[in-house]
């Protein structure tokens, strides 16, 4: 790591990592005076409570399969914040991210002066990603949300294809308490004329869905209707879809992803690029391409395989939701017959909602915090815990390595020397995956 690039995200750390404000005014500002670099190519923008990070890849796969040059956004990251700005698949050199910190951080303390709060450590990398897009120059943006939408610092853009993955209820203390209150929010993205790509929705956030599109002239696909999952079978790393899009079918969709959640994700990136490039009822992407776009594609920390014998799987759910997809798609893709969960977790999350879905599937869980200030502290996970689990089925472990440690040894303790079809699954939380991946990938 270069001294310059350690500076920068020194500096970028500064503006509090995880603060939070929601004030379109800052970003607007930063942006005009950046010169608008937003405007200069189109976008694909994402929102939606779990699944964003994996369809906004998909999507990103895709289009360079079919020739283009991408810029994708996306966060939290997992070990760089050069990970939140990729450049035809690959995130940002150190040198590149220096180069665009020093060209937008002197207008941003413009911008900062004007205001009694500075903008945020996610206003910067949205407003780099943006000025690195346009400085490559990328033939289109895929940019997620960085969470809900409409008040969203990434909301700047005005895209023509705009993604709904499934809503449901997370950020609640920022959001709203309600699925529809939620969804209002994340329909926000929408914009005059845009194309929306939805994913079966909750009643409740379908109608805020309807209405918006209504509002903005948009043209609205939706999943199970216009498009969608038709067949999947299990493969080695991955699984085999047949795909229902906008064109027409896509068969023999090798995707080396596992879930049926991941199958859903497909179905949405396929529509949302569909969209982009003009396909429709008359006109179908060819498939080879669309296969070649989707072969490609990997999502850390999503059931990402880090080491074997035992098999240890990181996992990124972090709300009820985001858990029962990956509960459901353990026991459909992993044999496993004994599984040891390591659990951290942030201190606002429904932690009794991650629980409830790990206990029948767990054999042990051990309990511990992650890196993060709103890491939850262990004694207080502990004692949920065993609410659910019992004390016998809990271990208490104070960090990440131990934790880890621990796991480990349950698995191969309770192996009886067999370790074929005995698993560590290390959840909870991005930050907790990005902090056992650091470990395990060394």
């Amino acid at each position: 790591m270069s001294s310059e690039y350690a500076e920068v995200e020194a500096a970028l750390n500064e503006r509090g990592f995880t603060r939070m404000a929601f004030d379109m005014r800052k970003i607007r500002d930063l942006m005009d005076v950046l010169g608008s670099p937003q405007r200069a190519y189109p976008a694909i923008h994402l929102t939606g409570t779990n699944g964003k990070t994996s369809t906004a890849r998909m999507i990103d796969g895709l289009l360079r399969a079919h020739g283009l040059h991408t810029g994708r956004y996306t966060s939290p990251h997992l070990e760089t914040v050069r990970e939140r700005i990729s450049l035809d698949g690959d995130p940002v050199t150190e040198d590149r991210l220096v180069t665009i910190y020093d060209d937008v951080a002197p207008l941003a303390d413009l911008v900062d002066a004007r205001y009694p709060e500075p903008l945020t450590y996610f206003d910067m990398t949205t407003a780099m990603a943006y000025a690195a897009f346009a400085d490559a120059p990328v033939d289109i943006a895929v940019v997620e949300v960085g969470l809900g939408g409409e008040e969203d610092a990434t909301n700047v853009i005005d895209a023509g294809v705009c993604v709904l993955t499934p809503i449901g209820l997370d950020h609640t203390e920022w959001l709203g308490d309600t699925i529809e209150d939620i969804a209002w929010h994340k329909v926000g993205i929408i914009h005059k004329d845009a194309t929306v790509i939805t994913a079966l929705q909750d009643e409740d956030a379908m109608r805020p869905i309807l209405e918006r599109c209504a509002d903005m002239g948009a043209t609205l696909a939706r999943e199970g209707s216009e498009f969608g999952v038709v067949e999947r079978t299990q493969a080695v790393g991955g699984q085999v879809l047949t795909l229902q899009g906008l064109g027409g079918i896509y068969d023999e969709i090798f995707l080396p992803l596992f879930g049926a959640h991941q199958a859903q994700n497909a179905a949405l990136a396929l529509a949302a690029v569909e969209a982009f490039l003009g396909a429709g009822p008359d006109k179908q992407l060819e498939a080879d391409l669309v296969r070649e776009g989707f072969s490609g594609v990997d999502s850390p920390g999503r059931l990402e395989r880090v080491r074997s014998a035992p098999t240890i799987l990181l996992d990124g759910a972090h709300n009820p939701h985001g858990m029962a997809a990956t509960v459901k798609a353990l026991e459909e893709e992993f044999t496993f017959r004994h599984l040891v969960v390591v659990l951290a977790v942030l201190g606002d999350k429904d932690v009794s909602g991650l629980l409830d879905l790990l206990e029948p599937i767990a054999a042990r869980l051990v309990v511990t915090q992650n890196s993060s200030p709103r890491s939850m502290p262990v004694e207080e996970l502990s004692q949920l815990a065993i609410e659910f689990f019992g004390e016998d089925r809990v271990t208490i472990t104070q960090n990440m390595p131990d934790a880890i440690e621990e796991a480990v040894i349950l698995a191969e303790d309770d192996s009886s020397g067999e370790l074929s079809g005995v698993g560590v699954l290390i959840t909870g939380s991005v930050v907790t995956v990005a902090d056992a991946r650091r470990l395990l990938k060394r």
